[in-house]
């Protein structure tokens, strides 16, 4: 990190999406803020809505919009700006509230992790002004918030299911506001069976386990007071129990970060076959550059390691999957037109419809669900609409239904109906799934299919 932080200029998208709402009622800005040193405001004492259009967090997004503020002082959410770049003039009126929340319930942990910022002794919890989130305090934020939330991030700093009315609290926001997306990443060690299974049927959509070795030595390194068959158990616990109602949610992650003690094949290996022993959905590799002794040095930037797993890394896709053969992989034939020469192209007039046959195969091990919960995560197919030379002129051009789940190693055949450009010309249609509300296919290595449309 530069010393002369405040000279550096940047940008940031935060403060015009996301608030931050820590156990005790207070407002910051960003998730990297462990000690609470950039607060915005205090929901005790007033409303998530004047804070968010409030003095502090207006005057912010000003600086940010000439390049920078002192108020963000050290924090590593900054976007460096490089030389010759201006920053993105964004404008100043953000709406009436954010459109993504992150709720922390507490934060205390029940394990220590190894030189993390929030570990117990660190003092982190000495700098809240409540050791638990007031549920009524909770409720009125999500009431007023809720209409105008796409997200909340049921965490921060602590184990938020240290606190015992956290089930509930996840229970209220889906009951209350079911279209919007309510996540969770946890240590997995504060549950038993019974509230494991609760959070299934919650409604919550998605659940992270925080899991960073397969065998108890190496865990246990970095989890430090923490028990790996124990965080396994509750995670098997909700797999049987997801499974056992029939539910398609909560979508289950496992998340392994790669430490120097943790990051051989051997052990990544039995990490694969822990996760789909257990039926995880997701199991993936998190590349971390702290702490200083203890990060991966074999997975590091432009290595041949990190090359082979890079869809299997956390932050490169939605949809990778370390799990052998559960990473999304589809085939897409385009059968139209109907010729025996592949290369012929498709032909439409100007605004017309056409319809493109094609037959679509499920390369890998998992199904491609036809429907979801809340229409996230079932599959489509989609074409997007380049022109000739490939630039992207509409990435969500058409879509189409699978006519049901396609199962692994079957085929289906998917006709898609194309509106024409209204201008005449050749341009390309790439065809492509997507996993709706998460990610197309391709993020994860999946091969696409691309055809020329001749427009006249």
């Amino acid at each position: 990190m530069s010393l002369n932080y405040l000279a550096t200029r940047f940008q940031c998208t935060w403060p015009w999406t996301t608030l931050v709402m820590l156990c005790d009622g207070r407002i910051v800005c960003g998730c990297a803020d462990p000690y609470a040193k950039r607060v915005l405001g205090d929901t005790r004492t007033g409303t998530l809505a004047s804070i968010w259009n409030g003095a502090t967090i207006s005057t912010l997004r000003q600086n940010l919009n000439t390049g920078g503020s002192a108020f963000c002082g050290d924090c590593p959410l900054k976007l460096p700006l490089g030389a010759d770049q201006a920053p993105a003039a964004r404008s100043l009126d953000a709406g009436m509230l954010p459109s993504r929340l992150y709720i922390e319930c507490t934060a205390a942990c029940n394990i220590s992790c190894f030189e993390a910022c929030c570990a117990p002794e660190t003092g982190i919890t000495r700098t809240r002004q409540a050791g638990m989130l007031n549920v009524d305090l909770f409720k009125r934020v999500v009431d007023e918030a809720g209409p105008s939330l796409v997200r909340i991030d049921f965490f921060n700093y602590g184990e938020a299911f240290l606190h015992k009315r956290a089930v509930e609290m996840c229970e209220y926001i889906k009951t209350r506001f079911p279209h919007i997306y309510l996540y969770t990443s946890t240590n997995g060690l504060a549950f038993n069976d019974a509230t494991a299974g609760t959070l299934v049927h919650s409604g919550i959509d998605e659940v992270t386990f925080s899991i960073d070795g397969a065998t108890e030595a190496s865990y246990a390194t970095y989890r430090q007071r923490g028990k790996l068959s124990l965080a396994l158990q509750n995670l098997r616990v909700m797999v049987e129990e997801k499974h056992r109602a029939g539910r398609d949610v909560p979508f289950l992650n496992w998340r392994y970060i790669l430490f120097t003690w943790n990051d051989s094949d051997e052990e990544m290996a039995l990490a694969r076959t822990i996760a789909a022993d257990l039926g995880v959905d997701r199991l993936c590799w998190e590349i971390t550059d702290h702490p200083e002794q203890g990060f991966s040095r074999r997975f590091l930037a432009g290595t041949p390691e990190i090359a082979s797993i890079r869809h299997e890394t956390w932050d490169d896709n939605n949809l990778g999957n370390a799990i052998p053969g559960a990473t999304p992989r589809a085939r897409i034939d385009v059968l139209t037109p109907l010729s025996p020469v592949p290369a012929l192209p498709i032909l439409a007039r100007r605004r017309g419809r056409v319809s493109v046959r094609t037959r679509v195969h499920n390369l890998s091990t998992r199904p491609f669900p036809a429907q979801a919960s809340y229409g996230r995560r079932l599959v489509r197919l989609g074409a997007q609409l380049h022109e000739a030379t490939g630039r992207l002129l509409e990435r969500d051009y058409a879509r189409a239904w699978l006519p049901a789940t396609l199962q692994a190693g079957a085929a289906a055949d998917v006709a898609i109906e194309l509106d024409a450009p209204p201008a005449g010309g050749r341009y390309l249609l790439k065809f492509d799934l997507v996993s709706e509300g998460i990610d197309w296919f391709e993020k994860c290595g999946s091969p696409t299919t691309t055809k020329a449309l001749w427009v006249y």
